[in-house]
C-alpha cells in the first residue's frame, strides 16, 4: 500500500526527504507469486499475522499487561523549534508482541492540552509513512487547535520513525538509488536487483531489531498501548494518507476500542503496489496538468500562455536536463529526473503552485535549480543500530538523515506480501515501462523504479489486504477529494465498501492531496464530528474552494 505526502506544508516538510524518498511513494513489486526463498524467509512474518488475527481486540493479555498499565509522564519538549505549550512523554511497547516479555522499545509522544475540560484525546497521524508526529505537530499544531477545545491532542512517532528506534539503510541509501537511476534499472535489471538484495541486507545492519517489526499491523498495535496509557476507553482518530491505512488496520484489530475516527486521503487496502505507482503517475501527470493550466494564465509563465504547447515544453525540458545535466547549488548535476521529483512534491498542493512557477522560471532563465531544489532535501548520517537490548528514545540529533525514505520504504514493503522472483520481474519491466510512460510521460519513468524497492525483502503481511473488512464499529468518517493527486476518489469509495456500513463518506470536490488544511468546509465537518458526534450524511459534499481559502 502506497502512502502520499500531505497538503499541509509542515507535513510536507516531513512527508519525504530527497529524490529517493519521493521516488519510494508507490514503490513496490509487480503482483506474483513469492519464490520459495521469499516464502521460506516470510515463516515468521506468517506466524506473526496469525498471531495479530489471534490476538487482536484484546486489550492486554498474554503478558502485555505491564504495557497496558502504564502511565505517561508528560514535560516540556527539548529540541529546536519545539513551543513551550507542547508537551512530550512516552509509552514502552514490544518490539515483538509475539513475545511481550522480549526486548522493548520506546515511543515518542508529544501533545496540546485541552483548554477546557477535556473528554480524553484525539491521536493525529500525518501520513508518510516515515514522517515525524512529533515534529509535525510542533510545526503545524495551530491547524489543530479547534479541537483542544475538548481533546488533548496527540501524536507520535511511529516504531521505526524519529525518535522511536529509528531505521537507516546508511550508506545503501545512496546504492539504492544508483540501481534504479537513469533508466530506472530496465537496462540491466539483473545487476540492479542484485544490488537492491546487498542494500537490503544493510538496511538490516544499520536499522537493528526494529527492522522486521516495523509495519503498520505492529504499529496499531502500539496505538492500543497509547490509547490505554491515555486514559481512554475509545480511540478517537484523524489519520491522513497512510494514517488511513494505519486507522483502518487498528478498526479491524480492536473494532470495539474505535471511537470518533476520521480518515482523510483514503488509502487502498487491495491494490498491489505497481498499480497504486500507476495512480501515483496518472494523479502528478492530471496535477501537472492543471498547474500548467493555470500557470498559463499568468503573464509571468516561464511556459507561455499556451497549455498545450507548456506540456510539450516541459517534457523537452525532463528530456534535455536528462542528456545535459545542469549543476545543482550543491555542486551536483541536476538532471530531469531531479527535476521531475520535484515538480512532484510542489504538486501536493495547490497552495504551493506559485513558488513552484517562481522555481521554474528561475531553472529556465538564470539555469538557477535553487528553486527546486527547496522542495526536496537529503543528506544522510549513519549510526548503527545495537543488534538487541531494550531501545529508550532516540535523541533528536541522532536520528538518521535517511530515516524517512528508510521507514517508508521499509513499512510499504512489510505491508505487502508479493514478491516475485528476478526472473519474474525482468519479463515484467517492459510491459510496465510501456503503462507507466502511457500513464505519463513526465513521471512515468520516475515512479518506474518504484518498482524495485522491495527486492531482497522479506515478503509483508497478508492482513492489510486480506482481512481489513467488513468491519463492525462505530460509524468513521472517510474523506475523499476529487482531484487529489495521490489518493484518488475512487480509493476513498472503494475503502468504505470493504470496511462495510460503519464507513461514511464525505466527498470534497476540491484540488491538492487530503482536505482537512485545503477545506474549510471538511475542516468545519471533520471537526464538528470529533467533538460533538456530529456526523454528515453519507455521500454528502463540499464544494471547491478558491486556493488560499483552506484552514491555514
Amino acid at each position: 500500500m502506497q502512502a502520499k505526502l500531505e497538503t499541509r506544508p509542515s507535513v510536507r516538510r516531513c512527508a519525504v526527504t530527497g529524490a529517493l524518498g519521493l521516488a519510494l511513494l508507490g514503490a513496490g513489486l509487480p503482483a506474483a507469486n513469492a519464490t520459495h526463498d521469499a516464502n521460506h524467509a516470510n515463516d515468521a512474518t506468517t506466524a506473526a499475522g496469525r498471531e495479530t488475527r489471534a490476538t487482536a481486540g484484546r486489550d492486554a493479555g498474554s503478558g502485555l499487561s505491564r504495557f497496558y498499565d502504564q502511565k505517561i509522564t508528560w514535560s516540556a519538549c527539548r529540541g529546536t523549534e519545539m513551543p513551550k505549550d507542547l508537551q512530550c512523554g512516552k509509552v514502552t511497547v514490544p518490539v515483538d508482541y509475539a513475545r511481550p516479555r522480549g526486548n522493548t522499545l520506546d515511543v515518542a509522544l508529544a501533545r496540546y492540552r485541552a483548554t477546557g475540560h477535556s473528554r480524553g484525546s484525539v491521536l493525529l497521524n500525518f501520513g508518510g509513512p516515515g514522517g515525524s508526529g512529533v515534529n509535525e505537530l510542533a510545526a503545524g499544531g495551530k491547524e489543530f487547535m479547534h479541537l483542544t477545545n475538548g481533546y488533548d491532542v496527540v501524536t507520535f512517532d511511529p516504531r521505526g520513525v524519529g525518535r522511536s528506534s529509528p531505521v537507516s539503510c546508511g550508506p545503501a541509501t545512496l546504492k539504492i538509488a544508483e540501481a534504479t537511476d537513469g533508466d530506472g534499472g530496465t537496462g540491466d535489471p539483473r545487476d540492479a536487483l542484485a544490488r537492491l538484495r546487498d542494500a537490503a541486507a544493510e538496511c538490516a545492519k544499520y536499522s537493528g531489531p526494529v527492522l522486521p517489526h516495523i509495519g503498520t499491523v505492529d504499529a496499531a498495535r502500539d496505538m492500543d498501548v497509547m490509547r490505554r496509557a491515555l486514559g481512554d476507553d475509545r480511540l478517537n482518530y484523524l489519520g491522513f494518507s497512510y494514517g488511513s491505512r494505519l486507522g483502518a488496520v487498528y478498526a479491524a484489530q480492536f473494532p470495539d476500542k474505535v471511537g470518533r475516527m476520521v480518515l482523510d486521503g483514503v488509502d487502498t487496502l487491495t491494490e498491489p503496489l505497481t498499480e497504486q505507482g500507476l495512480v501515483g503517475a496518472r494523479g502528478q501527470q492530471t496535477a501537472l496538468e492543471n498547474f500548467l493550466d493555470w500557470c498559463v494564465e499568468d503573464v509571468a509563465c516561464p511556459f507561455g500562455q499556451d497549455a498545450r504547447g507548456a506540456r510539450e515544453e516541459v517534457v523537452r525540458l525532463v528530456a534535455s536536463l536528462d542528456s545535459d545535466p545542469v549543476p545543482s547549488a550543491f555542486g551536483k548535476p541536476f538532471t530531469g529526473q531531479d527535476m521531475v521529483g520535484a515538480i512532484g512534491q510542489a504538486l501536493y498542493s495547490r497552495q504551493l503552485w506559485p513558488s513552484l512557477e517562481r522555481a521554474l522560471a528561475q531553472l529556465l532563465q538564470d539555469g538557477d535549480t535553487g528553486g527546486l531544489e527547496g522542495f526536496s532535501s537529503g543528506g544522510v548520517t549513519f549510526p548503527v543500530r545495537a543488534d538487541g537490548g531494550d531501545a529508550g528514545l532516540t535523541d533528536e540529533a541522532d536520528v538518521p538523515m535517511d530515516n524517512l525514505p528508510a521507514a517508508l520504504m521499509a513499512i510499504n514493503c512489510a505491508d505487502d506480501p508479493d514478491r516475485p522472483s528476478a526472473a519474474q520481474v525482468t519479463a515484467s519491466l517492459g510491459r510496465l515501462r510501456a503503462r507507466y510512460e502511457e500513464a505519463s510521460p513526465v513521471f512515468g519513468r520516475y515512479r518506474l523504479t518504484q518498482v524495485l524497492m522491495c527486492y531482497g525483502r522479506p515478503r509483508g503481511t497478508d492482513y492489510v489486504r486480506d482481512d481489513v473488512k467488513d468491519l463492525d464499529t462505530a460509524k468513521m468518517l472517510l474523506v475523499g477529494t476529487r482531484g487529489d493527486p495521490a489518493t484518488p476518489y475512487r480509493w476513498t469509495t472503494e475503502t468504505a465498501d470493504r470496511l462495510g456500513p460503519s464507513a461514511v463518506v464525505l466527498d470534497n470536490r476540491g484540488e491538492g492531496h487530503t482536505g482537512y488544511a485545503s477545506s474549510e468546509c471538511v475542516h468545519r465537518k471533520v471537526d464538528d464530528f470529533l467533538l460533538y458526534g456530529s456526523l454528515p450524511p453519507d455521500g454528502s459534499s463540499c464544494g471547491p474552494e478558491p486556493a488560499g481559502t483552506g484552514s491555514d
